[in-house]
């Protein structure tokens, strides 16, 4: 149902699961797994799997911190996005790499939920994408010392809207990893 033409095919969008980023996220090991699982059945439907990358002082490019997290394992010829802003389009490559590949549709894992996640979902909504969110393959860290509500909150508030959002032409919605349909 996107407003993209001639974009009928689907990705997986694989946000920042990348070891420094993940390395103290809420249920870690369960939603790398997940996102595992995902990359794995995206393979078999032969789906594109769209690695995006986050580079910054604290995340410089080819650190260890940088690196995709170990359990994890991109293809050579997977995509690869590197980002400076939250939203995985916002100066990057992504959206003319999605053109290319006739994408119109994102099933969206990752991390932070309520950072890189959420401005992705965003931004994929307004720019024309259907977006769905894997309810148990994106996670965060604890940022309750800065006023934020604990993880589990901030996963559960991000599903909980996300299962409902929408826009004319477009839709967002979530899916539990099991459930992921690529079709």
């Amino acid at each position: 149902m996107t407003t993209l033409e001639n974009r009928p095919h689907t990705a997986l969008l694989v946000v920042d699961v990348q070891t420094g980023v993940v390395a103290g996220a809420y249920e870690r090991d369960r939603v790398v797994g997940n996102v595992a699982t995902l990359v794995e059945k995206a393979r078999r439907q032969q789906v594109p799997v769209v690695w995006v990358q986050h580079d910054d002082d604290a995340l410089a490019r080819g650190s260890d911190g940088w690196r995709i997290a170990a359990e994890l394992s991109p293809a050579d010829s997977d995509p690869r996005v590197e980002k400076n802003w939250a939203d995985s389009f916002e100066d990057t490559t992504l959206e003319s790499m999605l053109a290319g590949l006739g994408v119109g549709r994102l099933v969206v894992a990752g991390a932070e939920t309520d950072a890189c996640i959420r401005s992705t979902l965003h931004g994929a909504i307004v720019r024309g994408y259907d977006a769905v969110l894997v309810a148990d393959a994106h996670t965060c860290s604890d940022n309750t010392s800065w006023g934020s509500p604990p993880p589990e909150t901030v996963i559960a508030h991000t599903n909980l809207y996300w299962h409902h959002h929408a826009a004319p032409g477009r839709t967002g919605g979530t899916v539990a990893t099991a459930d992921v349909d690529f079709a």
